[in-house]
């Protein structure tokens, strides 16, 4: 990357998905800085495997790229293909929305814009909808169910294409607010990881995004001027407790600017022999180097822990 002006469409240093890109120095570092910290998460988290190339039948070289139309999902996609378009990501980009049936969707926003800047994409339609408002009680939130069964279509889908990953829009913010969650509300330390393997072991599940500040995502497509798909079309939005996490995020953030950086920064700089889980950490084993210190005090012998 240079300090160099963005680059138009039109002269060929630049792929289509930015066209019309604000030509301003704020924007310049905006999409360096989103373009740069996606590049340090695949990196960081051995997203590519290595030496897979496009002659080893697609495996390994080709991402399914999922795009709600939401803004992060811009982002991702953008992010990659600007990568991908100077050489840094030696993948196949495979564009994928799953139309579920939500009342309202606009079906034909996605694939024209899709078609009108050259991107290799897939349009499903699956109407999870009416399973989802059919199997959920009346006055709960539809998005656990229909985010299980959108993930299933995507796994089939990216297996029909060849694809060794499917790739979703995950942001620094989203690995937070379900820390939290799980903190408060389910009683362990865990959160969205940046890389898995599905309970299959055949697809990689990753989120370049990881890295990227929803902020920035906001800020990016908006400027953009990309076509926004609201998320709640199925009149459902989700739970309270994850509203709850984010406002308190969002107070942490205006008290004290740079809370939410330096918490990611702790996922990632875990330490298990200063938590208390023995299954991470082996506290049994542990003992101190001095053999000559006093013996301690008998208390009979400890039985075993079942």
């Amino acid at each position: 990357m240079t300090d160099e002006a963005t680059p138009t469409a039109d002269d060929g240093e630049i792929h289509a998905l930015f066209a019309g890109a604000p030509q301003t120095t704020e924007f310049r570092k905006l999409r360096k800085r989103v373009v740069r910290q996606t590049r340090e998460a695949i990196e960081h988290y051995g997203m590519v495997v290595p030496g897979a190339t496009a002659d080893q039948g697609g495996r390994g070289a080709r991402w399914l790229v999922c795009l709600s139309g939401g803004k992060d999902s811009y982002t991702l996609l953008a992010a990659l293909t600007e990568l991908q378009w100077r050489g840094l990501l030696p993948v196949e980009i495979l564009a994928c929305n799953l139309d579920q049936g939500q009342p309202g969707f606009p079906a034909t926003v996605l694939p024209e814009f899709l078609s009108a800047r050259g991107v290799s994409h897939r349009i499903e339609y699956q109407d999870t909808y009416s399973v989802v408002t059919d199997k959920v009680p009346e006055g709960r939130t539809y998005c656990a169910l229909c985010s299980r069964l959108r993930r299933g279509h995507l796994y089939r889908i990216a297996r029909e294409e060849g694809c060794s990953a499917v790739v979703l829009g995950h942001h620094r913010d989203d690995i937070l607010e379900t820390f939290f969650m799980n903190l408060f509300h389910g009683g362990r330390l865990a959160t969205m990881p940046p890389k898995l393997v599905n309970d299959e072991g055949d697809l990689l599940v990753l989120r370049p995004l990881a890295h990227v500040a929803e902020a920035d995502c906001d800020r990016f497509a908006r400027a953009m001027g990309y076509p926004i798909i609201p998320c709640d079309l199925c009149g459902s939005q989700d739970g309270l407790q994850r509203q709850q996490v984010k406002a308190i995020l969002d107070q942490w953030e205006a008290n004290s600017p740079g809370r939410r950086q330096v918490m990611f920064r702790a996922l990632m700089n875990a330490r298990p022999s200063h938590l208390l889980d023995p299954k991470l950490f082996d506290f049994a084993g542990l003992a101190a180097a001095s053999e000559g210190a006093p013996a301690p005090a008998d208390f009979g012998e400890i039985p075993a822990l079942r």
